[in-house]
């Protein structure tokens, strides 16, 4: 009989150790790798989140806008015809025009939406000579005034400039 001999070195119970395999300062280099592949997962998902986030503002700000020219719409509307053709009318004639800078709203995160109002108006044609017109009684036997008020919103994205305009008639 042959007797087997091994040529494993003999171990104790409990003290078996292993050799590390890798080499010194492996780990750091995977950490390290680990940590700029999460980085760069980190801002794939904030471009992402960005991209979703830039159509809603710009919806806001259309919707913001919008709802500032129905107010001017209204204040155009339920300004007396007196006031309305006065010399200090809100609405001077055309080419005169009224200009103020107004905040329009606020934006998330408390930045201010501002921009300028311009306002103007236009008499009718058929309006009688004395108020901007060229009719006559023949042309315009009910004597009615008709004026056409404009008011237009300018404001700025992004160094962009942006116009929004409404024309209200008003008929006395």
């Amino acid at each position: 009989m042959t007797q087997f001999t091994s040529t494993l070195p003999e171990h104790k119970t409990g003290t078996f150790r292993s050799r590390p395999t890798l080499r010194s300062g492996s780990i750091l280099l995977e950490s390290v790798m680990a940590m700029v592949v999460l980085a760069v997962v980190g801002l794939v998902l904030f471009k992402g989140a960005l991209n979703t986030i830039a159509p809603r503002q710009w919806s806001l700000v259309q919707n913001i806008s919008d709802a500032y020219l129905t107010y001017e719409k209204a204040y155009a509307e339920r300004v007396e015809f007196g006031e309305l053709t006065a010399d200090a009318s809100p609405w001077p004639v055309y080419p005169a025009k009224h200009e103020h800078t107004v905040t329009m709203g606020t934006l998330p995160g408390g930045g201010a939406l501002s921009g300028r109002v311009i306002r103007t108006r236009k008499p009718d044609s058929n309006n009688f000579p004395d108020h901007g017109g060229s009719g006559t009684t023949v042309t315009n036997p009910a004597e009615s005034q008709v004026w056409i008020l404009q008011s237009l919103v300018v404001y700025q994205i992004n160094n962009r400039e942006y116009v929004k305009s409404r024309s209200i008639v008003r008929t006395q």
